[in-house]
């Protein structure tokens, strides 16, 4: 039968379309003990069955049809071998879920694909694309970091700029640099590990050790930024909602010819001391409307974690609602 038919079944107000697999790898569009086809299910009333080169969805008209869109999507992924689980399949039922297609980063040497998973990621990584800065505001979990890591890897081994500069600002809540044992060099690595971790996701681990010997990848400290100018260069700032407003004017006014900047924040995790103005903040209510800076503003929709952060980050803007109403 022809790829996305509809058929009626007979004396029932019941339809089946079936969506072609042919390309796809069924065991990676099924998962484990057919956990993708069961959560499918779960999401939406129809009945789903994968044999041979087809997937077969069962249910009333306006079931199926939605049904359709997800499972396609689904089998899309199967296809590029990527990733794919029952948060997966949830993120792609949800309304706007869908990334553009067009919108995706392929890292040389890892043989992998960086792909947004919702509609903001997608706009974001767009943004990242069309401006020469990109404040990126979101919870934990939307892929604000991972997402700017992966472009600058991109504009790398596309030789668009020359080097990356990833800074973080040295500050958690709580804790104090000083009373940390080690030098320097081992007080803030503790704060700049998630930058690591992202970028040795995203290259051969020889090519990341490389790139840091030779400093054509740096990872440093937001205050290690002072005094510099940063040309031909992509320049990540993680955690911003942690930059003072000093700190953060200071950053921007590194940029040199040919460089590009991405500052992604949590306004809801600031760790800075209570007299302290968030550089994140000020930058929000300053820079809006300058040509080539973007804001992009992910929510819950777009966590892409373990499904309980989702659930969690909405608990929280509930009770900072209350909290609110309360004050």
């Amino acid at each position: 039968m022809a790829d996305g038919m509809l058929t009626s079944s007979s004396g029932t107000d019941q339809v089946t379309q079936r969506l072609s697999t042919e390309g796809a790898d069924l065991l990676t569009l099924a998962g484990v003990a057919d956990a993708n086809l069961v959560e499918l299910q779960k999401l939406l009333p129809v009945r789903v069955t994968l044999r041979g080169d087809a997937m077969a969805l069962t249910g009333a008209v306006e079931a199926v049809e939605k049904a359709a869109v997800v499972a396609q999507r689904m089998i899309d992924a199967a296809r590029q071998r990527q990733a794919l689980e029952p948060d997966d399949v949830l993120r792609m039922s949800m309304e706007g879920g869908a990334a553009s297609s067009g919108a995706r980063i392929v890292l040389p040497g890892v043989r992998k694909i960086i792909q947004p998973k919702t509609a903001g990621q997608a706009t974001y990584l767009q943004a990242i694309a069309d401006n020469d800065i990109v404040v990126g505001i979101g919870p934990a979990g939307t892929g604000k970091t991972y997402l700017a890591v992966a472009a600058a890897v991109d504009a790398l081994a596309r030789k668009r700029v020359r080097r990356i500069v990833l800074a973080r600002p040295a500050v958690e809540a709580g804790e104090s640099l000083g009373f940390l044992p080690g030098d320097m060099q081992a007080k803030v690595d503790p704060y700049l590990r998630p930058l690591y971790d992202a970028l040795e996701d995203m290259m051969p681990p020889d090519r990341v050790q490389k790139a840091l010997e030779t400093r054509i990848i740096e990872i440093a400290p937001l205050a290690y930024m002072r005094g510099r100018t940063l040309a031909d260069a992509f320049v990540i700032l993680d955690e911003a909602q942690n930059a003072t407003s000093a700190q953060m004017k200071m950053f921007l006014t590194r940029l040199g010819v040919n460089s590009r900047a991405v500052i992604t924040g949590d306004k809801t995790q600031v760790d800075l001391p209570k007299r302290e103005e968030s550089g994140l903040f000020q930058v929000e209510r300053i820079l809006p409307g300058i040509d080539g800076i973007a804001f992009q503003y992910l929510t819950d929709v777009d966590v892409v974690r373990h499904r309980l952060v989702r659930d969690i980050v909405k608990a929280y803007e509930r009770d900072g609602v209350r909290d609110g109403e309360r004050a």
